[in-house]
């Protein structure tokens, strides 16, 4: 066969396919042509979903009488010219194809009027029938009207959905857009009906409108720079999941992308607060150089390419990975940008509005044994209690209900009591504080691990008497290997574990932060991931799963009585643990309960 030209209005069609593969699709491509224009303000308006009507009308610098007929041309645009200009693009379009695509498979007609113009101009097509220019009545702008889109390919148009589903894509697009911009105006017509309306705003106002007052009310701000880039918007807290990724949202200077290894660093810097089947939420918007990313890469412009995607996911993922550690307890206080520059340390407790008891015992979270010490010995609890009780003359709890005032340097407040074993309530400035006291400490737990593993500085308590247990084949064989290794990996985590018979092993060390967990089983949960996954993956990706495991374990269990100075101390190490406010499967530690909420529950005022 011999090889021939495509026809021109062929080529069209084929590249439709690529650019216009629904109404949606047609509507971002003219969308963004508005931005290019400098609008202030785009209306929108479909008719069935945009199938049978697609008009975009905008205030941009227009389209001049003599470019007009060029605006329907292949691969003609007033955006590049140059292959520096296609490297450092800036503009959210470039390629001069959407407008010829579109027309090809449709019937389009543009009216376009530049400000200093006398008068508008009007140029339409029918497929690839284009008619001549002719005056218009326009104001200033442009208006683009894309009618009965795919009439001319009727097989194409047999593969749209329904008008609702097509509909529901192109609110999705303009939706995409609208955040995009907050300082461009929108509205939104379908089938006559007006249904959405952003006037120009700043960026937290115009994700509110557009995602929903919760999500801004759970969103954290983010604003980072480092060597060149930028990294701002909002990121939802991780109690703010969702069971899709349907809030999702990552703009590279601008352009709305679905970008793999930007996916891979949000993910990565959630994966510690966030339930493995959950999804995050987000806004946030990357700049960059224009010559550092490559977004020439697929028709749709929806993906792109770095010229140095380490850096790219390793500045996104620190930049988020820094504002998700913030303690979440003090995010939530009225003294929250005071607070999260000074971390509690011993001197809380001197502090002149902290009740006299809790001075009596050291608490301080940068001395965790002593915490911990008192958390898990029953014995010295219970003799501290009694002291205060005899030096104070009354009880720990009488003590804990403080005055609002008292309560504002402490964003989780003071404990007052314990439910069931489970739950630790306390008052703060703002409420009812209620926390779950084994997610709260395993998370306390898994951070002091982490940061003993990172500064390679694991203690190691040995046991008065090594405990012997009788362990398989497989298990001895993990700690023989663990053993012959130079590295010796048990030690590392701060294990002292030694093979006594081919079917014996004996526990003669443990990490200090876990002395009262249960060694045996510890030891068992340990060397099973050593054994699956191999030493060396254990402590680098299977790290955090590891120490997760190790932590749970060590955990303070449900049921267990706590005392007052006990609540007290687990509340103040949480508002000094970064990502406090997620355990690390995922489940929030505590909630807030307002007194407007607790108001309206009693119907006071009513």
């Amino acid at each position: 066969m011999r090889i021939l030209l495509l026809p021109d209005q062929l080529i069209s069609q084929i590249a439709a396919g690529e650019v216009v593969e629904r109404p949606a699709s047609a509507l971002k491509e003219l969308l963004e042509n508005s931005l290019d224009a400098g609008s202030s303000d785009i209306q929108v308006s479909l008719i069935q979903g945009g199938v049978k009507q697609l008009k975009v009308t905008d205030n941009g610098v227009g389209i001049a009488h003599e470019d007009l007929a060029m605006a329907l041309t292949r691969h003609a645009t007033s955006k590049i010219s140059t292959l520096e200009d296609l490297e450092a693009v800036a503009s959210l379009g470039f390629r001069g194809e959407a407008l010829a695509s579109i027309a090809s498979v449709s019937r389009t007609q543009i009216s376009s009027r530049e400000k200093s113009a006398k008068h508008a101009w009007r140029i339409a097509s029918e497929g690839s029938v284009i008619e001549p220019i002719e005056p218009a009545a326009l104001d200033a702008g442009t208006i683009v009207e894309v009618n009965d889109l795919y009439f001319n390919t009727p097989a194409r148009r047999k593969f749209l959905k329904t008008e609702a589903t097509e509909f529901g894509h192109c609110e999705a697009a303009f939706e995409r857009v609208a955040l995009s911009r907050p300082d461009v105006a929108f509205m939104l017509h379908h089938n006559g009906r007006a249904l959405s309306r952003y006037v120009a705003s700043a960026p937290s106002k115009r994700f509110s409108e557009v995602l929903g007052v919760e999500f801004s009310a759970e969103s954290i701000e983010i604003n980072e720079e480092a060597a060149g880039l930028r990294l701002w918007g909002m990121a939802a807290k991780p109690t703010f999941n969702r069971n899709s990724r349907d809030t999702q949202y990552v703009y590279v200077n601008g352009r709305f992308v679905r970008d793999k290894l930007i996916a891979h660093a949000i993910r990565q810097a959630y994966q510690d607060v966030l339930h493995h089947d959950r999804h995050p939420a987000f806004v946030l918007f990357l700049e960059c150089d224009p010559n550092w990313v490559d977004v020439n890469v697929h028709p749709s412009k929806t993906e792109v390419r770095f010229r140095d995607g380490q850096a790219i996911h390793r500045f996104i993922f620190h930049s988020l990975h820094k504002n998700l550690a913030t303690p979440t307890g003090l995010s939530n206080a009225a003294t929250a940008s005071q607070a999260a520059h000074n971390p509690f340390s011993s001197s809380y407790a001197n502090s002149p509005h902290y009740p006299q008891y809790q001075t009596q015992i050291n608490l301080s979270a940068n001395q965790p044994n002593a915490f911990y010490e008192t958390m898990f010995s029953q014995a010295n609890a219970d003799a501290m209690q009694a002291t205060n009780i005899l030096t104070n003359g009354h009880t720990p709890a009488g003590d804990a209900v403080l005055s609002v005032e008292h309560t504002h340097e402490f964003p989780l407040g003071f404990a007052v009591a314990q439910i069931h074993g489970v739950y630790v309530l306390a008052q703060n400035s703002i409420g009812l504080v209620v926390v779950d006291m084994h997610a709260a400490h395993e998370r306390i737990m898994y951070e002091q691990l982490k940061n003993a593993l990172d500064t390679k500085n694991v203690p190691m308590q040995p046991l008065l008497i090594p405990v012997s247990f009788n362990a398989d084949r497989l298990e001895v064989a993990t700690v023989n290997e663990a053993l012959a290794s130079g590295a010796d990996n048990l030690r590392q985590l701060g294990f002292d574990i030694a093979v006594l018979s081919p079917s014996t092993l004996a526990v003669r060390a443990v990490p200090t932060l876990l002395q009262n967990a249960d060694a045996v089983q510890l030891a068992r949960d340990v060397l099973k991931d050593l054994r699956e996954y191999g030493a060396s993956r254990a402590l680098t990706e299977r790290r955090n799963a590891l120490l997760g495991t190790m932590a749970c374990h060590a955990a303070v269990r449900a049921n267990r009585s706590l005392t007052i100075p006990e609540m007290n101390a687990l509340l103040r190490d949480m508002e000094a643990t970064e990502r406090s406010g997620m355990c690390n499967h995922g489940r929030p530690t505590w909630f807030q309960v307002s007194m407007s909420d607790l108001d309206k529950m009693f119907m006071r005022g009513k």
